[in-house]
């Protein structure tokens, strides 16, 4: 089974899919918040992977297409902000105020976490970029001298329950403006969490995906001047 993946060219993407349409047929049926889609298929890879022995390595060689897709799928969030760019103009001090506040919790989240675990220095810059989207951030743990593929998964973590949570933690702390609520769920769990966003309204959409863009800039500035912090 490793040297079929190793010598195949589309097996770990069909692999990937099928484990995504498993969990989408599986949240489809249950609607149960922990049912997340992603999460799902990252559990049938794995076990896959375990049972089959096969190396995540060959794996990836052979899903790698995949990740091609990650950075032109990004970009494409901007659509819904561009069909919102008027309600944009006139929220526009408020917002950038709100995404500010995001990415300095989320900096600031870490650099107490770590004090308060006593993580090494490279511990720590691997999760500073926890919140933002998975192509930028693992550019700036690899600037930072991070583990690249701990921040993945960290990053992947943070969507999924920024996916899981984001309607009951909104119920709970009475955010009921649709631009709040976009900006909270962009800014905290980046395009995972705009997934559910997107689902929760056109607005909470498309606020979500300004506030991934401007938070992953806003990251990469902040993360260099928290790793002097620590």
């Amino acid at each position: 089974m490793n040297d079929f993946f190793l010598n195949s060219a589309a097996a770990g993407v069909v692999l990937s899919l099928a484990s995504y349409f498993i969990g989408t047929e599986i949240k489809r049926r249950w609607k149960w918040p922990v049912l997340n889609p992603l999460l799902i298929s990252i559990v049938l890879v794995i076990g896959f992977l375990l049972l089959f022995r096969v190396d995540y390595d060959a794996y990836n060689g052979s899903a790698r297409y995949l990740s091609y897709l990650l950075t032109p799928a990004t970009v494409s969030l901007a659509v819904p902000l561009y069909q919102q760019m008027e309600l944009l103009k006139k929220n526009m001090a408020a917002v950038c105020i709100g995404i500010l506040s995001g990415v300095l919790a989320s900096l600031c989240s870490v650099l107490a976490l770590a004090a308060l675990f006593r993580l090494s220095h490279e511990e720590y810059v691997t999760l500073l970029p926890k919140s933002i989207t998975t192509a930028i951030g693992i550019g700036v743990s690899e600037e930072l001298g991070g583990y690249v593929v701990i921040t993945t998964a960290v990053i992947i973590v943070t969507g999924v329950l920024g996916n899981m949570t984001a309607e009951q933690l909104c119920r709970v702390f009475r955010i009921k403006h649709a631009i709040s609520k976009g900006i909270a769920i962009g800014s905290a769990s980046h395009a995972i969490g705009t997934a559910k966003a997107m689902e929760m309204g056109e607005v909470e959409g498309a606020m979500s995906s300004l506030a991934i863009v401007i938070s992953g800039v806003c990251t990469v500035a902040g993360a260099a001047v928290f790793a002097g912090l620590y």
